[in-house]
This record gives structure tokens, sequence and C-alpha cells, in this order.
């Protein structure tokens, strides 16, 4: 009887590793009906922030371009995924770096949800391996492009509120972007890590709003991540995911993007929190350019301890 309950078991967890629904994003949508981003924010504003209305699947449907390259000079191509919200009037555009040894696609279920909510996204491929410093310095090229020609992308993207996300060394490369010039509204750092000891100078000059959140540093700590905290000098915001990993911070984790869908490190209700709280971030930062509806919306989470050790200045 014990085997036959285990082959059982055992069929089922395939049947759901084949189908990928271990890994698909929230299908419930939200109850909140929007037919323009004008009246999604307006009815987001006027009522309580509450970090698990951004659990489920926004207002818009969703179009998915993969494989898109972005020229960038005559002789640079840059490999995207865009994902670009069915709002019919402008909107805010999501850049995500993914970190090492790791792609776009970790973040394909991210940039989705985000475009629901009404936030175009754009996912980018560079070099696995760094270097890292460099790949700051092209995403701020790509910031700027698409801020004097957002056509490049797609006419309905709004220009002035451009937002980077960035995991692990990707977060690193972020936080150089904006060091480096790049004309984004501000940064959402998904449990990032620092790339040496030349960090620092990039983050004391980061003068835009900056959101970082971790897993939790019982489970797993990213190299120098304490560095983005103490060397940004004002402007920043930091909360940890309880029992949270280093790959719960991207949906789908590259692991599991090569193993059909199935990685034992990652929990997909950890990665929703992710993303809720990413999606709330990014809304906030977008409609407001700060990070306080956020911070409010995360209120019944600091409570109950899904959101710990916060801390911003």
């Amino acid at each position: 009887m014990g085997i036959l309950r285990s082959f059982n078991l055992l069929v089922i967890v395939w049947l759901m590793l084949a189908s990928g629904c271990t890994r698909a994003p929230p299908t419930a949508e939200t109850p909140i009906k929007a037919e323009t981003i004008t009246e999604l924010q307006g009815y987001l504003s006027t009522h309580k922030a509450n970090l698990d209305e951004f659990r489920l699947r926004g207002p818009f449907a969703v179009v998915t371009q993969e494989n898109q390259k972005l020229r960038l000079s005559a002789t640079e191509r840059i490999k995207t995924d865009l994902f670009l919200s069915a709002a019919p009037e402008k909107a805010p555009l999501v850049i995500f770096m993914h970190g090492h040894d790791s792609s776009k696609e970790a973040h394909a279920n991210q940039a989705m949800h985000l475009a629901s909510w009404g936030m175009h996204s754009l996912t980018l491929q560079l070099s696995k391996k760094g270097p890292w410093v460099g790949h700051g310095r092209t995403v701020a090229r790509i910031v700027n492009l698409i801020q004097r020609l957002p056509e490049v992308i797609d006419s309905r993207i709004d220009a002035s509120k451009i937002i980077l996300v960035g995991h692990s060394f990707g977060g690193s490369a972020v936080a150089i972007a904006l060091a480096e010039g790049a004309r984004a509204a501000g940064a959402v750092l998904l449990d990032p890590a620092g790339v040496g000891k030349g960090l620092p100078k990039f983050l004391q000059r980061i003068n835009r709003p900056v959101m970082l959140l971790g897993a939790d540093e019982a489970v797993s700590m990213a190299r120098n991540r304490d560095d983005f905290f103490h060397f940004i000098r004002s402007g920043i915001a930091e909360v940890s995911i309880k029992d949270a990993t280093h790959e719960d911070a991207q949906y789908p984790s590259e692991y599991a993007v090569q193993n059909t869908g199935y990685d034992p490190h990652t929990t997909e209700e950890l990665q929703i929190t992710f993303v809720s709280a990413l999606t709330s971030a990014a809304f906030s930062l977008s409609s407001t350019g700060a990070f306080d509806y956020a911070w409010t919306s995360f209120a019944a989470a600091f409570e109950n301890r899904v959101l710990i050790n916060a801390k911003k200045k």
C-alpha cells in the first residue's frame, strides 16, 4: 500500500512538472476593474494600500514579443523579451537585468505580472558572466536611448517613467547604471550582490529612489548585500522576505528554466511574495516618484512577519 501511494505521488509530481504548473504565474485576476492606467491609479491611490492585492494578476491583458533585437549602436544588438500591457495610453517601462549565470527568461513571470498591472516590461540578455560594471554602463545607455526615442520599443512607453530592476549581480549593474546617469525614475533590487571593492563609489553617487527586496539573511546572504543600504546615502528602503532564498527573487529561477520547471531551492509562494512586493514598489515609484505607497502596502506583511528586517533612510 505504501509503495502504491509513493508511486501515485511520483506520478502526480511528474505531471505537475511536465505541465509547468508549478511555475505558472498567478492566474486569478484582480477584482479591480480598470480600462485605463489612469483609472487603475485613481482606484489604488484612494483605497487602503494592501500588498495582497498585488499577488493577483492585474486587470490588463499582456502581449509578449520574445527574442527581439534592440539596436544600441551600429554594431551592438541587445537580445530582449518585451511584455506589453494592453492598456491604451502611455505606460511606464520596467527594465530587468538578470544576474550571474542567469538569463532574461528567469524574470519572465515577473515581467508578465507587472505588465498585467499596466507597466510595460523589458527583460535584457547580456553576457551571463559580466563584466558587471560594463553591464551597468550598457543598461544606462539602453535607458537613455529609450528615454530619447521610446518608439524603439513601443510608442506607448512613457519615457519619463522608466524603472530598473536587477537580481544578484544584475542588482549591481542596475545600481551602476543609476550612478552613471541612467535617466530612470529609480530602481528595485532583487536580493542584489555586490561586485567588489569598487561598488561603493558608484553607490554613493546614486540620487534616485531605490527599494531593496532581499532574501531571508538567515537562509541565504548575497555577497556584499549590506553595501547597498550602507553606501547609498538616502532614498533607499530595504525589506527581506522571510524564509526566501536568493533564487526565490527570480520567477521562474534560472535552475527551473533549465530543468523542466523544477527547482528544489525555490518555493512558488515565496516567489509570488517577491513579485507582489516588486509590483507594489514599481507601481508606487511610477505613480508618485517615491516608495511611500509601497511601504504602506507592506504594513500587514510587517505585522505578520512575511516581510522582515525593514529599514529605510
